[in-house]
């Protein structure tokens, strides 16, 4: 096999703090842990049952056993708390962070006594996807980074909630990892998506895809159609057409995918174009959507807005948006932007939406025939 002249993580990291004399170097050695992070998690997924890792994670000592949740009121995963734990043990200690904040527990992590604290805030989910770690899919690990707001003086203290709580375009950094038939770590700070290729020999991220950039045409998009008696008009419509295929107003015809695993879904995106929605729909009107805007939508919009493509609740730009909780729920839409374009315009111009569906309504392909 030929030998490829490729950059480690390392020395990638090392150009890009070269083109800003004044950094400190603090933001290259936190995204370093957590790809060390990433690596723990990634020998752990590939042990599988081995490693005795699967299923379900059972709190409690031998008087009461119980299946554990997450502060989501989702059934947790032995991957879950272990993932969550790596990410925490590997970043706690360095001093670069002033806290983290994670999908899998209710409050921010502060810096432990002894352990020195730093300018930046962590937010992440340790692992997308883990529903479906039983039957051997792709998962993955997801990551934001922000400053933490107020001045230098001010940082000695543990930071607030409210310190989380910022638009997602104040990322300084975003990412995530991919647990699959080789393992991957795609980052953005802020100049571009990279795409790091673990090479199990070295234990070493290798620069495999560089510059990456959404493709503009697409005919695939991602939508969990289970739902569909729940979904809003727009999109509605904007499936509907896709469906329709060449006899319809798109002109071509489109692929429907759903894996159930956001950042696989993603990933497929970033390589060959689509469109991903999980959007706000009638199931739980309590809800604004199903995904968290801090550990999920506000890490993949950096990436997806920074690889040319395009992040939006299907009528806002999901990196604008001012969180108001930690644990934020919100409706996702997000790929190639010509597509997030069409579906935002739909919401606009609602009197334009086809609210009845020939492949979901009383003469339906999927309900049958009725009188």
């Amino acid at each position: 096999m030929p030998i490829k002249n490729r950059s480690t993580l390392t020395q990638f990291l090392i150009e890009e703090r070269r083109k800003h004399p004044d950094a400190s170097g603090d933001l290259n050695a936190l995204i370093l842990n957590v790809a060390m992070a990433c690596k723990a998690i990634a020998k752990a997924v590939a042990f599988g049952d081995l490693g005795d890792v699967l299923g379900d994670h059972v709190a409690g000592g031998s008087a009461g056993q119980q299946v554990s949740v997450n502060v989501q009121g989702e059934t947790q995963k032995k991957l879950d708390v272990l993932s969550n734990e790596l990410f925490i043990r590997m970043n706690e200690w360095s001093g670069h962070l002033a806290g983290m904040a994670s999908e899998e527990m209710e409050m921010p992590i502060d810096i432990p006594a002894g352990f020195p604290r730093g300018k930046y805030l962590l937010v992440f989910d340790p692992l997308d996807g883990s529903s479906n770690i039983d039957v051997n899919v792709t998962v993955g690990s997801i990551f934001g980074v922000f400053r933490r707001p107020g001045a230098a003086d001010a940082l000695d203290s543990p930071p607030s909630v409210a310190d989380y709580l910022q638009a997602g375009s104040a990322q300084v950094a975003a990412g995530y990892a991919l647990y699959g038939p080789t393992t991957m770590l795609v980052l953005s700070v802020g100049t571009g998506v990279f795409g790091f290729t673990l090479d199990p020999t070295m234990g070493e991220f290798m620069l495999t895809h560089p510059n990456i950039r959404v493709p503009e045409q697409t005919q695939e998009f991602a939508i969990n159609a289970s739902n569909s008696r729940f979904w809003e008009a727009p999109v509605r419509r904007y499936v509907d057409e896709c469906l329709a295929g060449k006899t319809g107003p798109r002109g071509k015809d489109f692929n429907m995918r759903w894996i159930a695993s956001m950042v696989a879904e993603a990933h497929r995106i970033m390589m060959r174009g689509g469109v991903f929605m999980y959007p706000r729909d009638t199931k739980d009107p309590t809800k604004a959507g199903r995904l968290r805007l801090m550990y999920e939508a506000n890490p993949i919009g950096f990436l997806m807005e920074q690889a040319g493509g395009r992040a939006s609740t299907g009528e806002f730009p999901i990196l604008g948006i001012q969180p108001r909780e930690l644990h934020q729920r919100i409706g996702l839409v997000f790929g190639s932007k010509a597509e997030v374009e069409r579906i935002e315009d739909y919401h606009r111009n609602p009197s334009a939406a086809n609210d009845s569906s020939p492949l979901f309504a009383a003469r339906s392909l999927f309900l049958g025939d009725r009188p």
